[in-house]
This record gives structure tokens, sequence and C-alpha cells, in this order.
């Protein structure tokens, strides 16, 4: 007798983010996200459902236009709008650009998708004012 199995259910990656801890002071970086892959289509709809619900909805996106392939000007995430910018200036800084309306703006740094994970682990850690021994 044989007996069929359902799937098992798709694993989905775990976010590669790390964030600065909560400061009463402004940072010029608030911590590392460390995409799979250059796909914005892909990569963002996960970084924003990992970001902190406090932060609110994100409505606007801005990345580094020379490391990112162009894209559609808005992406549907959640069932909301995010409006899509890239910043085309050769000397744009290697960031994804959050803004949530009353809310406020973050900025990330962005770790190129194939760094190795030693070197990517590093510059996370930096970014994000935390020990290095800490997980992604």
């Amino acid at each position: 007798m044989t007996t069929a199995l359902d799937p098992p259910p798709p694993s989905h990656p775990v976010l590669r983010l790390r964030l600065a801890p909560r400061a009463d002071l402004p940072r010029p970086i608030d911590g590392a996200w460390w995409p799979r892959s250059y796909d914005l289509l892909v990569e963002l709809p996960r970084l924003l459902a990992g970001l902190p619900r406090e932060w609110g909805h994100v409505t606007s996106v801005t990345v580094n236009g020379a490391a990112w392939p162009a894209t559609a000007g808005r992406i549907l995430v959640s069932n909301q709008v995010v409006r899509l910018r890239r910043n085309p200036a050769e000397s744009a800084p290697p960031t994804v650009v959050l803004l949530a309306p009353g809310q406020g703006r973050w900025d990330l740094l962005v770790v190129p998708p194939d760094t190795g994970e030693q070197a990517a682990r590093a510059l996370m850690a930096t970014a994000a004012g935390t020990p290095e021994g800490g997980r992604p």
C-alpha cells in the first residue's frame, strides 16, 4: 500500500537584514540589507515584509540606479502601491532609501548579492553598529 504525501510547504529564504539599535540621534545608515539577487521585483517585497511594524507602510523606495536594473515605477506589495525610484547619479551610495509618510525615512546599506558570506556579515555588522557575531 502506498500513501500519498502532501508536498512540503515552499520554503522562503531568510531575510538577510541587520538594523541598527534604536537611538535618539539620527544615523547616516540605519542598517544593512543583503539581497539574494538584483531582481528588485522579487527582493523588495521580501524586504518590506520583514521590516519592523512600527516603521509603518513604506510608500516610496529609492535605489542606486547603477546597481539595480531598470524596473517599473511602481510595484504592488501586500495590496499597497510602492513607488520605485532610481538614483541615476554615478556617485549614488549603495543604499536603499525607504520612506513611510508620517513615520520616517530609513537608509539601508545594500550588500551586493554576490558578496561572500564572511565579507557580507562584516559589512552588515558595521552598518548596523553591532558586533559581527550576530546573524543577518
